[in-house]
């Protein structure tokens, strides 16, 4: 094997043709300084460099050679070289010069529709994912009823704790302090008309009707949504599911039912305790601050706040645990096999669910009012 110093790097005008150059020589690491002197006493223009009698090239002959060849406005493509150099000179190529002329991209309005009408028509085929993946859910779901002896009880009590019981101190506490809060408010702003009192009803409609289920699917959304993403995506990139499917199981039977099952059960169970527990924050703060004691508390309800409110609120429960599971499970499912892909599709669950969880209430809200429910 030659030396650096027994074949030292050239580059000169071709004999036949003056205005192409000629690279010979190691174009190596050991040789930089020569190569970069050799760059330097090069002539600013040329019709092209050939790279052919190269007898060994590295990572950084190749980015000098890209230098120089960027300069004279060839680019390193147009240089010829021996075919064992070719992967190497792409490789330096695209790290050298693809980056610079991606600056020269369009950010302007034009590039800002280009964005807006991929994410439209990305959020389409979502939505049109989604409603197919819940009508498989509902076949699967139908055909295992008929066959009770193939339900997942275990798996389903498993979840069931997963995604209720060890969701309640969290539950509660939030519900809580909201409660409070919005006693707190509502106490401000009617103090000036000398109607606290009505605070009660401020605290007790709008946790019945409203901020009770809306807290509760917005925790589990990023609580549950999230953890049935990372587990069945994790599966996906192991292969779990390819290997269930050969041992002739249904995927949505194993995987899917038991989640949604235990969400639909939990969810109305967990907007209970919401509810009871935002109305409890607001009883504190009316027995601390406002001077309403917990009997007037209590007795004010039970003569002013229809059972309706309270219906109102939980119906939309089951919903909203439908959605949060089925985009869950969904998006576990359309992982593509890396790390990466798990947690953009773990944050698109958690994105989607609460958009979707908020969208739904806002309707029902104008809904129920329409029907003056």
């Amino acid at each position: 094997m030659l030396s650096a110093v027994d074949n030292p790097p050239n580059m000169a005008p071709s004999p036949r043709e003056p205005d192409i150059l000629r690279a010979t020589g190691d174009w190596t690491l050991a040789n930089a300084s020569q190569i970069l002197a050799l760059i330097e006493r090069a002539p600013e223009r040329a019709r092209d460099i050939d790279g052919r009698d190269i007898s060994r090239l590295d990572s950084t002959g190749a980015m000098l050679l890209s230098r120089y060849a960027t300069r004279t406005g060839l680019g390193l493509s147009t240089v010829e070289v021996k075919d064992v150099h070719l992967k190497l000179r792409e490789a330096v190529r695209l790290v050298c010069e693809v980056p610079a002329r991606d600056k020269q991209k369009d950010f302007g309005f034009r590039r800002m529709l280009e964005r807006l009408g991929f994410t439209v028509e990305d959020y389409a085929k979502e939505i049109l994912a989604l409603v197919g993946f819940g009508g498989l859910a509902l076949q699967t779901g139908i055909a295992t009823l008929l066959r009770p002896r193939r339900i997942r009880w275990t798996a389903t009590v498993h979840h069931m704790e997963q995604v209720g019981l060890d969701a309640v101190p969290l539950v509660i506490l939030l519900s809580f302090m909201v409660g409070a809060v919005v006693a707190f408010l509502g106490a401000t702003v009617l103090r000036e008309f000398g109607a606290e009192v009505f605070v009660v009803e401020l605290v007790s409609i709008s946790f019945l009707r409203e901020f009770a289920v809306l807290l509760t699917a917005i925790l589990l959304a990023g609580r549950t949504a999230s953890a049935f993403t990372a587990q069945i995506g994790a599966m996906q990139s192991g292969e779990e599911i390819d290997a269930i499917r050969t041992l002739g199981l249904d995927p949505i039977e194993l995987l899917v039912l038991p989640r949604l099952t235990a969400l639909v059960v939990m969810l109305p169970l967990l907007t209970f305790l919401a509810m009871i527990s935002g109305l409890f924050g607001g009883l504190v703060v009316g027995a601390t601050n406002l001077g309403i004691s917990p009997e007037m508390f209590v007795t004010r309800i039970h003569d002013t706040i229809e059972i309706r409110h309270f219906w109102v609120g939980l119906s939309k429960a089951p919903i909203f645990a439908v959605v949060i599971a089925l985009i869950g499970c969904l998006e576990g499912f359309q992982v593509q096999g890396t790390a990466e892909s798990v947690g953009e599709r773990t944050t698109s669950s958690v994105v989607q669910t609460i958009s979707l969880v908020i969208l739904l209430d806002a309707l029902a809200a104008m809904f129920f009012m329409e029907m003056d429910w």
